[in-house]
């Protein structure tokens, strides 16, 4: 019985435990959820009452009653009221949800992958500016995310990975949602709420998880006949763990660079039926 409510809580409210922004989403909804319960159960425990109480009975004349002033007034004022207190209580958590906190001590070096962050009306940054940039693409039918590192001035060498998205724990992440074809969502139900990736937009979000672990999620927006196979995956990893894999994952991509260009070398020195033709 001890574990009933709980069960049957996280079957009605929002996935959370991955990010700080998702707990509070799942702690606003749980608060509304509660009023909204309290109510449902006072409104229908009085239409029970009143059909009980005030049900047919034979030869029974009943009361002819025009209004109820002070009864109107009551719940239109409690009304409000309630509305108060829940607005009040979306704004005081509002700055929790949109505003990332600083990355931990504990955190990955963001030092060493600096670039220029500029905050708008759509975009948080942490108090010090300093967040994780990841660029998030949807594709028909896959995520693309985009690190922080280029190798190359023009962009080239930037590591990148499909399907499956690596962080550091302890660190504030930000993301820029785009799409390079149709729209999709962003939706990782334990960091936060759903985003949409809308070609020629940019959406912005943030998540930051404490441990290691990985959080699976999906493309939240029918995008086509293989939208249910795209699938996304967070792997929190410890920042030290991290950091060797983007530097794994910088050297895979210039060893792939480098072999692109010899392949282009020896076709551009093809002749004869070898020869290749070039733009």
């Amino acid at each position: 019985m001890g574990h009933l409510l709980p069960s049957t809580l996280a079957f009605f409210t929002p996935e959370s435990g991955g990010s700080p922004n998702a707990n509070e989403i799942s702690s606003l909804f749980k608060i509304t959820l509660a009023i909204a319960a309290v109510i449902f159960v006072l409104v229908e425990g009085a239409l029970i009452y009143a059909l009980i109480k005030f049900r047919k009975k034979k030869g029974a004349v009943p009361a002819q009653i025009r209004g109820n002033t002070r009864l109107e007034t009551g719940w239109t004022v409690a009304a409000a009221l309630i509305l108060v207190a829940l607005a009040a209580v979306t704004f005081a958590k509002l700055g929790a949800i949109q505003n990332p906190p600083n990355s931990n001590a504990a955190g990955a070096n963001l030092s060493s992958l600096d670039e220029p962050l500029y905050a708008s009306a759509t975009r948080k940054l942490p108090p010090n500016g300093k967040a994780l940039n990841i660029t998030v693409i949807g594709r028909q039918y896959i995520w693309q995310y985009l690190y922080p590192g280029a190798t190359e001035r023009d962009g080239l060498g930037t590591p990148y990975s499909y399907q499956e998205m690596v962080v550091p724990t302890e660190t504030t992440v930000s993301l820029n949602i785009v799409s390079s074809d149709v729209v999709h969502a962003w939706w990782i139900p334990e960091l936060g709420g759903k985003f949409q990736a809308v070609p020629g937009y940019h959406n912005y979000t943030w998540f930051k998880i404490s441990k290691p672990g990985v959080y699976k999620g999906q493309c939240a927006f029918l995008c086509g006949r293989q939208h249910a196979r795209m699938v996304a995956t967070v792997r929190a990893i410890p920042p030290v763990q991290f950091e060797e894999w983007l530097s794994r994952q910088k050297t895979l991509i210039a060893e792939a660079n480098t072999a692109a260009q010899a392949s282009r070398a020896k076709l551009n020195s093809a002749t004869g039926a070898g020869q290749v033709e070039n733009p």
